[in-house]
Order: C-alpha cells, then sequence, then structure tokens
C-alpha cells in the first residue's frame, strides 16, 4: 500500500468548507480550554451545526452528545476528529457502514492507510490540519 496521503488543494477544502452544513466532532471535551471544544465553538460561531460525538458527555455547546457515530440519529455532512490516531481505522469503519460523505482529521491525527481507504471508497479525506484555521483561510 502506497504510504503517501496528499489532502485536497485549497479549491477542494473550500469546496468542502461551503456544502457542509452539520458536522459531528468526534472527541468533543467540555473543557472550553481543549482545543477540540474552542474549534467547536468556532464552527458553531460560523453557522455549522456541531454534533458533540463522545460516551463521558450527555451535552455540549448546547447540543445533545451521542457516544459513537452509529447511534447518530441521523446523518452528517462532515465528521471532524478529535481523538488519538490510533482509533481512526474504527472511525472509518463506522463512516463507511454509515456511507457518510466526508472525514476531518485535525492537527496530528494520522492515519494514512485508513485515510486512504476512506478516500478510495468516495470519501472526501483531510488529514492532519485544522478545520478552524482552514476555514479562516478558505471561507472567511
Amino acid at each position: 500500500m502506497a504510504t503517501e496521503f496528499v489532502n485536497p488543494g485549497p479549491d477542494g477544502i473550500r469546496a468542502l468548507l461551503q456544502r457542509v452544513k452539520t458536522i459531528a466532532v468526534v472527541g468533543l471535551s467540555a473543557a472550553p480550554t481543549r482545543p477540540s471544544h474552542r474549534v467547536a465553538a468556532a464552527l458553531q460561531g460560523f453557522g455549522y451545526r456541531i454534533i458533540p460525538v463522545n460516551p463521558a458527555l450527555s451535552e455540549v455547546l448546547g447540543e445533545r452528545a451521542w457516544p459513537s457515530l452509529r447511534e447518530l440519529p441521523g446523518p452528517v455532512d462532515l465528521v471532524d476528529v478529535f481523538r488519538e490516531s490510533r482509533h481512526v481505522a474504527g472511525l472509518v469503519e463506522d463512516c463507511l457502514s454509515l456511507q457518510l460523505p466526508a472525514l476531518w482529521l485535525q492537527d496530528g491525527v494520522i492515519d494514512v492507510a485508513a485515510a486512504q481507504r476512506a478516500r478510495a471508497a468516495g470519501m472526501t479525506v483531510v488529514m492532519d490540519r485544522c478545520l478552524y484555521r482552514d476555514y479562516l483561510q478558505f471561507i472567511s
């Protein structure tokens, strides 16, 4: 299997961020000092609907939290991952079984094989980038 993974270019990232409305944030923390909380709160401010995915929480940022992607009440446009890289392969399995269209792995979240598998199955995949920073760079 090839070890290289190339993210979409600026136009691809811009198009993704423009078509997304609902984002499942996997690993969203209730702690305002955590990057996942700050990014998700900013995304809400940009107009996205955030759906927290964290089995330890019942609610965060005014939204009900769900224990896993498989338990979400409906489809989402993007899965934004703030978990350790070792969890990515399982999350990709969930995304593929749920036929979710896009996956974003935040800074430092890297699993080349899983990202390539998701892309080969038709998902848009962005890896090792910050959704918030890219929104500021490409949209605002």
